[in-house]
């Protein structure tokens, strides 16, 4: 392992994480509010990572261990310095809920402790919409792509971070592929926030939910989140927004080079679209008396759906007194997440499509031995390296799933809570189905310890498992 070459990318990170600060700071000093909360860490993050990206190397070659090492220390320095804000500002009541706080938001889960938003500066509220932004693409994303990195090591960053059952390059080098990525997110970013912007909210609301809704965090400025606001405009908005950055960033790149027929026979898109609408009209179907008639259900059932498959967790109503087999089926939807290559969390619709394929595979291959069966994702062969990946990748979720259900469990709250808080940190949705942890509640209820299980889980699943399983690996740190 090279240790070296490791504090020193990751010093380069945290000159870039620095930089970014200085956005909310310069939103603190705008609104004339104190500027401590925001300056200790730009100043903390500067100087630390100054120190560590002048450590002398003797060689720049960094290995596939290294790079998921990098990736996970790198997010938990983050999660550590993002909480600063909220422990100076006095906006939560300890460090341990500012550390909730603030991985919640970089990890774009968007569960929150926070039960009063009346104390909250409007610079660390910045800061609190604006991680979810920073998160959703990658720190490290965000460094290959302002920095000359070489493509010897710079792609096991980029497959480390990168969600997806298969990490591959839009263009020849990783460099390029990562300034891609971020034109079009930031395109869509400034996109959303015209749109909102037209829709009569403030410019410093539309931006941050902007923000919000790139990264599929789900953090508002209004205690009602996107309910808040009474808008059916704003509410459709959001809607499509969420459902624009739940899918995969590549086909945007395909549209962009005008290849739209590439982009539209893509078989996950099909997948996502019609899980969409399809959920959507059930749930309308069976809520129309609800909200008086099938139309207002059609438009609730499609942000609900929206929310919860992209995995932002906005909220308009509190799905957790809707019928159990409505609320089944969002949780059924937030295993699912979006698409491989988007800012949503979940096992991602390509792994249980492969999963799906393999299944029915191995089926038709028992019915007919002799036969010669293959799984194929458009129209192409599935390699059994990526079969086995995703296989491994689903028992390992639902294991880290059910132990820290059960670690929650000893907090003495039902089977539900503990479990739907569990599935929400892990797929980075936000809210869960009960009462105490839905949309209108908060986990505040739980302990300290349960928090830092739910902070753990959540990098987790950011990060798709390996990274921080490999981070706290001691085969990991032998030679």
């Amino acid at each position: 392992m090279n240790i070296r070459m490791i504090l020193r990318v990751l010093g380069l990170i945290l000159l870039i994480f620095s930089g970014l600060l200085l956005l909310p700071l310069a939103a603190a000093l705008w609104f004339r509010e104190p500027l401590r909360p925001l300056l200790v860490p730009v100043v903390l993050s500067g100087a630390v990572g100054f120190l560590l990206s002048r450590v002398p190397v003797k060689t720049g070659v960094l290995f596939a261990r290294d790079g998921f090492v990098i990736v996970a220390l790198g997010w938990v320095l983050f999660s550590l310095l993002g909480a600063l804000p909220y422990y100076l500002s006095r906006s939560l009541p300890g460090f341990i809920d500012c550390l909730f706080e603030a991985a919640s938001g970089l990890t774009t889960t968007g569960s929150t402790v926070l039960t009063d938003f009346e104390g909250m500066p409007r610079g660390v509220m910045f800061w609190r919409l604006f991680s979810h932004w920073i998160g959703g693409m990658g720190v490290l994303v965000f460094l290959m792509a302002v920095l000359p990195m070489s493509g010897s090591y710079s792609m096991h960053i980029f497959r480390a971070e990168v969600p997806g059952p298969t990490k591959g390059k839009l263009v020849p080098k990783a460099r390029q592929t990562a300034r891609v990525l971020y034109l079009i997110y930031i395109g869509l970013t400034a996109l959303m926030t015209l749109f909102l912007l037209l829709g009569g909210m403030s410019f410093y609301d539309a931006l941050l939910h902007a923000f919000a809704t790139a990264g599929t965090g789900g953090f508002s400025t209004n205690p009602g989140s996107i309910g808040g606001f009474q808008s059916g405009y704003i509410e459709t908005v959001c809607t499509v927004f969420m459902l624009l950055f739940g899918v995969n960033f590549n086909l945007y790149f395909l549209i962009l080079i005008g290849r739209w027929k590439d982009a539209l026979k893509n078989e996950e898109l099909h997948v996502f679209i019609g899980l969409v609408v399809g959920s959507a009209v059930f749930l309308a179907l069976s809520l129309r008396s609800v909200f008086g008639g099938f139309f207002p259900a059609l438009h609730q059932s499609f942000f609900n759906v929206a929310t919860i498959m992209s995995t932002t967790g906005f909220g308009t109503v509190d799905f957790t007194h809707w019928p159990e087999y409505c609320k089944w089926l969002l949780v059924l939807l937030m295993f699912c997440g979006g698409c491989a290559g988007s800012t949503s969390g979940g096992m991602k619709l390509s792994r249980l499509m492969i999963l799906s394929k393999t299944i029915r595979v191995e089926i038709r291959q028992m019915t007919r031995p002799r036969s010669v069966q293959r799984v194929e994702m458009d129209g192409r062969r599935v390699e059994n390296s990526t079969i086995r990946a995703a296989a491994v990748f689903s028992a390992l979720y639902m294991s880290l799933l059910l132990t820290a259900a059960f670690l929650l469990s000893f907090d003495g709250f039902d089977i539900a809570t503990c479990f739907t808080a569990s599935l929400s940190c892990l797929s980075n949705v936000g809210p869960g189905m009960t009462e105490l942890i839905g949309p209108a509640g908060s986990f505040a209820v739980f302990s300290e310890r349960s928090k830092l299980i739910m902070t753990l889980a959540m990098l987790m699943g950011r990060l798709e498992l390996y990274p921080i399983l490999i981070l706290f690996s001691p085969k990991t740190w032998k030679k």
